[in-house]
């Protein structure tokens, strides 16, 4: 493999021209583009965009979407410098900062933009940086890598002809002991898997033929199939099922009888633990808590005020209607339903 090819300098570049560039090259004359950040989503891996939505946004049919962790992308961009710093500083590796898009010398769809370049004893590779919750720090644990950011830096890694990427993850104020840094060495074998499940996505993006939810997160997939359909729409034809659809409609529907069963024994259970607690609550009046011994073991009693503070959505829109429909918030949602109808 030859060295990539530098397609710009994506330095001083507004947002909407550096999508341009990453979706169609510079120049505009890439039909279909395959970035860093797409590759685990093409695997059905990526925890907040499916297939079928990159898909859709590769041909046109929907924009990009800010994802469910928007807020968390931007915090992650505002601190690579920081993560960059305290790498540097713990491994003594030169930072090198490379702002341009490169292409894969073999398959022209392969763009990359880095954070870093890196520069160790291993000679010159690729740095990554990554925040993360503290409760995330899990994922990191004993040596461990979520793919779907192994999946990027070994995608960079084939674009950019380099042979090892580093890894660096900053969940805490403390980076001696609330930051990971992984290494990835470059493996062929998995990059040939990669490459080759690049090249069948893109072929669908030619021939017109998107990608099933068939493998995706099932909680992933109704979310995106909500944003790629939007709202549904009254008086359109009823759609027929073929018999193959019959035994998942039947669960649906058994499992729902279900749901239904155990929310009227909840219901009535809690009708019952009220009408008991009616005694108990006048025995304990303002008191906190009380106990019942017997010789085998102890009924703990606790009665305790919990407050919570809420806007009161009457009063906002009697006194304030203005403001009341300014944070009015209309969201909406679909669910899949199932009754079975005795003929």
């Amino acid at each position: 493999m030859s060295e990539p090819k530098l397609l710009c300098d994506t330095k001083g570049m507004d947002r909407e021209r550096w999508l341009e560039c990453r979706a169609h090259g510079p120049d505009g004359n890439i039909e279909y583009t395959v970035g860093g950040s797409d590759v685990s989503v093409v695997f059905g891996e990526n925890p907040w965009t499916a297939p079928l939505e990159l898909w859709r946004v590769k041909k046109g049919l929907m924009k990009s979407k800010d994802a469910e962790n928007a807020v968390q992308k931007e915090m992650g961009q505002l601190m690579e410098p920081i993560v960059a710093y305290w790498y540097g500083k713990l491994t003594g590796n030169t930072i090198l900062e490379d702002t341009g898009l490169y292409q894969h010398a073999d398959y022209p769809y392969a763009l990359a933009n880095l954070d870093y370049r890196v520069h160790s004893a291993d000679g010159n590779g690729i740095l990554e940086c990554k925040t993360t919750s503290w409760h995330k720090a899990d994922d990191w644990a004993d040596g461990a890598v979520p793919h779907h950011y192994e999946l990027q830096v070994r995608f960079y890694m084939a674009v950019m002809d380099l042979e090892y990427a580093d890894i660096a993850c900053l969940w805490g104020i403390n980076p001696e002991t609330d930051m990971v840094i992984r290494r990835i060495r470059r493996d062929r074998d998995i990059e040939a898997m990669i490459f080759e499940r690049l090249d069948a996505f893109v072929e669908s993006l030619k021939l017109n033929t998107p990608p099933a939810m068939a493998g995706v997160d099932p909680e992933l997939a109704m979310k995106a199939l909500a944003r790629v359909y939007g709202a549904s729409k009254p008086g359109l034809p009823t759609i027929m099922f073929g018999k193959k659809h019959e035994r998942a409609l039947r669960r649906i529907a058994a499992l729902q009888a279900d749901n239904m069963e155990l929310t009227g024994k909840i219901n009535h259970n809690d009708k019952e633990v009220t009408a008991l607690s009616v005694n108990i609550a006048e025995m304990m009046g303002e008191h906190e808590y009380g106990e019942l011994e017997t010789a085998a073991d102890t009924l703990a009693v606790s009665y305790i005020t919990k407050t919570s503070r809420r806007p009161d959505s009457v009063l906002l829109k009697k006194n304030h209607p203005i403001i009341y429909d300014e944070v009015l918030k209309t969201t909406g949602s679909r669910k899949v339903k199932v009754e079975v109808r005795v003929l």
